[in-house]
């Protein structure tokens, strides 16, 4: 399990560096079936990000998603 020290593990921030580092996983290894469920897992938190960031601060969720397409970050 992931950790970020100094964030809340429920924040778009955290979620989203959480996502970011399953699809790491996911491009690091060969692209057959075995990369699947982490596959799935990165979507689900990148999803959970962008839910947690349109609850917490609505009128930032569009700069969050393109800092998140642009580079994998959610510092927007």
């Amino acid at each position: 399990m992931l950790s970020h020290a100094g964030s809340s593990a429920t924040s778009p921030e955290s979620l989203a560096a959480c996502g970011r580092h399953a699809l790491d996983r996911v491009l690091a290894r060969t692209g057959d079936r075995s990369v699947a469920l982490d596959l799935l897992a990165a979507d689900a938190l990148v999803t959970l990000a962008l839910l947690a960031q349109a609850q917490h601060a609505p009128e930032r969720l569009e700069a969050f998603a393109a800092a998140l397409l642009r580079d994998g970050s959610a510092a927007a």
